[in-house]
């Protein structure tokens, strides 16, 4: 079963083994293409490159939102099912202030902890967003440090 959603100057359709295949204005079909975020914290919205199997762009978008409902859906599900990058919400505890330490925290998928290995893996994205890395390399990402309870921000700052 192929659904065809129509774009600005190419088409994207699902294949039947659910891969993503983009037919340019050209009638040129590139099968198997992966969207890829230019800047996925900042504007995860924003310029994104849809990509060959071989690594060469064959479409940029500017703006999800510039495309139709369903194409823009079609572009996030697939990007959803390749990016993995719980956000924390709060930080319920620490196991000590020194590291390696374990943090339980609160994320957009639900609680979970990881063994924070050096305070060098947590990292400034811009002037809010915060970037934790765990000890097997997933990446946790608090988007505006700012915004966290008054427990969290204390535990942070002792990172920090």
């Amino acid at each position: 079963m192929t659904t065809d959603l129509m774009m600005n100057s190419f088409t994207l359709a699902r294949d039947s083994f659910g891969r993503l295949n983009l037919t340019g204005a050209d009638g040129a079909l590139h099968e198997n293409v992966a969207p890829v975020r230019a800047f996925p914290i900042q504007a995860p919205d924003e310029g994104i490159s849809l990509v060959s199997t071989d690594g060469k762009e064959v479409a940029w978008i500017d703006r999800l939102d510039q495309l139709a409902h369903a194409t823009a859906a079609l572009v996030r599900e697939e990007l959803q099912s390749r990016e993995f990058m719980p956000e924390i919400a709060r930080i319920l505890e620490v196991s000590g202030y020194a590291t390696p330490c374990t943090w339980a925290v609160d994320t957009n998928r639900g609680k979970t902890s990881f063994v924070l290995r050096g305070e060098e893996d947590i990292r400034r994205i811009g002037s809010e967003s915060l970037l934790v890395s765990d000890n097997h390399g997933i990446h946790f990402l608090i988007r505006n440090q700012y915004e966290l309870d008054k427990h969290s921000k204390k535990i942070l700052d002792r990172f920090l």
